[in-house]
């Protein structure tokens, strides 16, 4: 998918993205125009116009318009100061509706635009091999985080524009989950004293459980960049220092920037008085990055869930090998297949990971071993749908060796996420989201999926700031 993240441009120093998520700090990325879905704002207009209509009749008191004794020509007749209540009422609602469609116009015209794409599944041929619903709806977000952040490379407020576009097609984009719904059991008490089961809607588990989240985490990741107003701290168009990169202690691939004059040269460079920041303003910072941090890590953990419960296409299935032992290689095989106990952290340090290509390749190589092991356990109903293997797995005997080896791949692909958090979508989440057909989950999956790589962006952006202010502090 054109809207996915790709690992080998995550590997630059500095201010970047989660590798997990799309990446719109790539200038190529801002430079090239996309498209997002249509604005809330649009449908403003019938409503405006009908709500006119309406607004002037709510003025007229159809019981007291009327004379006391019938008109002969039965017409109902206005008494003057109601009339001229009428006439102004109406006369400030057309001038109302006059300046917002003066004003939205073009806005008008994008919406067409972009809710003919929608409906047309990206297909501008109308031949109907578009993609479907929830893959439309989810690169919409996608681009729409693209077009509003892209340029948003540092800490400081959203500008107006840009932020009333986000939410106004935020919302738009998020108000078909409140047509996805279920429907509940309650009891209700008749006025005979009789009580009957009614059922009754409420959206969808899933999405009653974390559209709420997200949007506050959303809510909060916007105040976190308002809060960045009249900083101790500027940025410089060009870095001038030293470049040097350095692992984390914690296994992050990410890189410290201190010079960019070859690659992405046009990100800004953070600058700090030459006495550095001071204890009031490095506290500060250190509290908004522990907070964003924990902002991330509850998008991801959203992220993860909703990955976690889509289906699994059957062309991934179809592609995986026959053998698990091909996918992830002799000597992982020879060391996972051991009689003795299996420590995973042991094996992830004797692979000597480098960079995080080397770690996603190992995770899908992993992955794909594990259902392949998992998929052997239940060979004779291989030919069904994952759903049946899995329910199978349960009755399946715990000593079959597939079934051994698919537990410790599992326990092994978990450790490697939890050492390198970062990590870039395997090869299966990729499959996942291009072969969703659940709108819902489509919502769930990118609206988080953005959400974390802006918190992830922030995080970067304050540990270049603190870097800085440490480098000066240690030069004096």
């Amino acid at each position: 998918m054109e809207n996915l993240s790709n690992p080998d441009e995550n590997e630059d120093v500095g201010y970047h993205q989660s590798p997990r998520s799309i990446d719109p700090n790539d200038q190529s990325a801002a430079e090239t125009p996309v498209y997002s879905t249509m604005s809330i704002d649009s449908f403003v207009y019938p409503r405006t116009c009908s709500d006119s209509t309406s607004g002037f009749s709510d003025q007229i008191d159809e019981t007291n318009s009327f004379c006391s004794e019938p008109s002969p020509s039965n017409w109902p007749v206005l008494t003057e100061s109601k009339s001229s209540k009428c006439f102004t009422a109406l006369e400030v609602q057309s001038n109302e509706i006059l300046a917002v469609q003066e004003i939205t116009e073009p806005e008008l015209e994008t919406m067409k635009e972009r809710f003919a794409k929608l409906l047309l599944g990206e297909d501008m041929s109308g031949s109907g091999k578009g993609v479907c619903t929830a893959v439309t709806i989810s690169n919409a977000i996608t681009n729409l985080y693209a077009t509003v952040f892209g340029q948003n490379l540092r800490l400081e407020p959203l500008e107006t524009e840009k932020r009333a576009l986000w939410k106004r097609e935020m919302n738009c984009l998020l108000s078909v989950c409140d047509y996805i719904v279920e429907f509940i059991p309650r009891c209700q008490n008749l006025s005979n004293g009789a009580t009957v089961e009614v059922m009754e809607s409420r959206p969808r588990a899933d999405i009653y459980i974390n559209l709420p989240a997200l949007r506050k985490l959303d809510s909060m990741l916007m105040e976190a960049l308002d809060s960045f107003q009249n900083t101790e701290f500027w940025y410089a168009e060009e870095g001038s220092l030293s470049m040097k990169s350095a692992r984390s202690a914690t296994g992050s691939f990410r890189k410290v920037i201190v010079q960019r004059k070859e690659e992405k040269w046009w990100l800004p460079v953070p600058l700090v008085p030459s006495e550095g920041l001071s204890d009031k303003a490095r506290k500060q910072l250190k509290n908004k990055r522990e907070s964003t941090n924990q902002i991330h890590k509850a998008a991801m953990a959203i992220n993860s869930s909703i990955l976690s419960e889509m289906e699994i296409p059957e062309s991934y299935m179809a592609t995986l090998p026959k053998c698990g032992k091909s996918s992830v290689g002799d000597s992982i095989y020879r060391y996972m297949s051991s009689s003795g106990r299996f420590l995973p952290e042991q094996l992830l340090d004797c692979l000597n990971i480098s960079s995080e290509h080397e770690a996603v390749q190992l995770a899908d190589r992993v992955e794909a071993s594990m259902y392949t092991w998992r998929r052997k356990a239940c060979l004779s109903n291989s030919k069904h749908s994952w759903n049946m293997v899995k329910d199978l797995m349960s009755n399946t005997e715990r000593t079959d060796k597939n079934y051994v080896m698919a537990e410790r791949a599992e326990t092994l692909l978990f450790c490697l996420k939890q050492r390198y958090p970062e990590l870039s979508q395997t090869s299966l989440d990729i499959c996942k989201i291009q072969y969703n057909k659940d709108v819902g989950k489509a919502v769930l999956e990118s609206y988080s999926r953005v959400l974390e790589s802006l918190a992830f962006n922030i995080v970067a952006w304050i540990d270049d700031v603190l870097y800085v202010d440490k480098t000066m502090s240690g030069s004096e």
